[in-house]
């Protein structure tokens, strides 16, 4: 039996990752935890459009959604299901697959 985790202690793993990988002030980082909260649960929802910084530096407008994923879904052989508060996962509707990107680089949400 999986342990259903608190909305707020969600926000607040999130807040400490970002801590320890920008070292930015603690108010800075609750904001931006809450701002992936809100993301996530509104990727829930339907699909949203975002903006997150690549590897390589460049922008990317992406276009994903959480919401009734295809039947057997996983990314890269592992489950979607296990949160990972290091990176956030999601099904992008223009190209028909997963991809992540690493929290501290989300940069806006629409």
């Amino acid at each position: 039996m999986e342990k259903k985790i608190n909305f707020r202690a969600r926000v607040m793993k999130y807040a400490w990752q970002l801590w320890r990988a920008t070292k930015q002030q603690w108010r800075i980082c609750m904001i931006k935890a809450w701002q992936l909260y809100r993301l996530a649960k509104a990727m829930r929802e339907g699909v949203v459009t975002f903006y997150y910084e690549k590897a390589d530096g460049t922008i990317r407008k992406a276009m994903g959604t959480l919401k009734n994923l295809p039947a057997g879904a996983t990314l890269g052989g592992k489950k979607v299901t296990k949160p990972s508060y290091k990176t956030m996962a999601y099904f992008d509707t223009e190209k028909n697959s997963f991809r992540c990107f690493k929290i501290e680089n989300l940069i806006c949400t629409i």
